[in-house]
């Protein structure tokens, strides 16, 4: 059945709410919603997310305010409403890919449910997806409509879901790629993809020698990146040289002696050059140096 009666809390509403709507419309697209916080209206509805006290996965019930919470991952990570969903829901929502589920999860649903339940030791500075859902709520100096806003809030959040779902899907499918390149390298030093595709994960789990990723570029040209000590970082395990830094086109040829050089950027992590074989040019230079 996919029309279900869905209900969620009125008022003021946060990431972990807003997502597991646009989870659950995913795969029920003509349920109806109910924001309520009235008990008779909860009791009846076939499935009730972040309100009501209660989890129970068989009947539905994905809340987790009740005392003792509703669980927590193996790494400490609590489960809000948007994780609980995606316990039952999550492997459907991504089309039996559990790879891809559990790539969503670590990506966007563990973040989410640790800034709900202020586990946020490993979250990163900056503003949050948690912060910008919660910017769609009305302002003090606002008379808006909160259901209106939440309407607005879980279109946008679906959108994000089905982003993460394909990238998910994309680094899922690059793995293998990359893998093969690794283990087609000419110098373990220098890997080589034909085609640009996510790798810096991969790398780091299966080279500890590559120091440098060539790539073709999408207009056409190639590049060379460097990798960093460890994902995430802005320190590379071996940069390009410094006197290449913030040079391009006849000043880097010039340094380089490479006649079809184009650029390398100030932070000495990424160069490229027209063709593949002046690409790899530059990689036997710095891997020299």
């Amino acid at each position: 059945m996919t029309d279900k009666t869905i209900v969620t809390h009125n008022g003021n509403f946060h990431a972990d709410d807003v997502f597991s709507i646009a989870a659950l419309k995913s795969i029920f697209p003509t349920s109806k919603l109910i924001r309520t916080r009235d008990s008779e209206i909860i009791t009846s509805a076939d499935i009730v997310v972040d309100v009501g006290g209660e989890h129970d996965p068989e009947t539905d019930r994905f809340d987790h305010h009740q005392r003792g919470g509703a669980g927590e991952r193996e790494n400490g990570i609590p489960y809000s409403s948007f994780g609980l969903i995606w316990q039952k829901y999550g492997l459907e929502i991504c089309q039996g890919n559990p790879d891809v589920a559990k790539a969503v999860d670590r990506s966007l649903v563990s973040k989410i449910d640790a800034i709900d339940c202020g586990h946020v030791d490993s979250i990163y500075d900056g503003i949050s997806l948690s912060q910008t859902i919660g910017m769609f709520n009305p302002t003090w100096q606002e008379d808006g409509d909160f259901d209106a806003c939440f309407d607005e809030a879980v279109d946008f959040a679906s959108r994000v879901l089905t982003r993460f779902i394909a990238t998910a899907k994309g680094g899922i499918s690059a793995k293998a790629l990359v893998a093969k390149a690794i283990e087609d390298a000419e110098d373990p030093r220098v890997v080589v993809l034909e085609k640009y595709t996510p790798w810096k994960r991969t790398v780091h789990a299966l080279s500890e020698e590559a120091l440098y990723v060539v790539y073709p570029s999408q207009t056409g040209q190639w590049r060379i990146q460097t990798v960093p000590v460890e994902l995430g970082s802005f320190e590379d395990r071996k940069p390009l040289p410094k006197q290449w830094a913030g040079l391009s086109d006849n000043d880097l040829q010039k340094v380089t002696d490479i006649h079809d050089a184009m650029f390398c950027h100030n932070g000495c992590f990424i160069a490229g050059a027209e063709s593949f074989e002046s690409t790899m040019k530059m990689a036997d230079i710095a891997v020299n140096a």
